[in-house]
């Protein structure tokens, strides 16, 4: 019996678990590149925090792009190291370009750069119509109720 496991796929997702539409997104995308290392972090109800690992670049070689229900992370070191002579080469300089797919009123809101590391504040803001809401319950009569419901939602 063969076991597939979702778990990395859902990584790149933050504020919904809408599987069926990531998996085709992922079908779209087809990144399969792991560069550069990141963390998803909740800080509060509707608050997150995306951090992403990434020494060696300054905060003037990285770029954040924030799309409708996307954000786009870029890198692209400058060539200052053409005069250099390098014994071995472990730190990444590659160009890099990383997309997370955001939920439904999910914005970032900021982003900070310190000691390589690039964090990307998220809020989820719900619109009041989308709000839960509270109903009375009131007695009486069916039709009784019906003009209650539409008082409340008049209001």
């Amino acid at each position: 019996m063969r076991i597939t496991d979702y778990g990395p796929f859902m990584r790149s997702t933050i504020g919904f678990d809408r599987m069926f539409e990531l998996l085709d997104t992922l079908s779209r995308n087809g990144q399969d590149d792991n560069f550069p290392p990141y963390e998803i972090e909740r800080i509060g109800d509707d608050r997150y925090r995306l951090t992403v690992a990434v020494a060696g670049y300054g905060p003037n070689e990285l770029s954040v792009l924030a799309e409708p229900n996307a954000l786009l992370l870029e890198g692209r070191k400058s060539d200052d190291d053409a005069q250099r002579k390098f014994l071995h080469r472990g730190i990444a300089r590659r160009a890099f370009r990383r997309q997370f797919e955001l939920a439904d009123f999910v914005r970032a809101v900021g982003a900070s750069y310190e000691n390589g590391l690039l964090s990307i504040e998220l809020d989820r803001e719900l619109p009041e119509a989308m709000k839960p809401r509270r109903i009375e319950i009131a007695t009486g009569q069916l039709e009784d109720h019906r003009s209650t419901v539409r008082q409340l939602e008049n209001a």
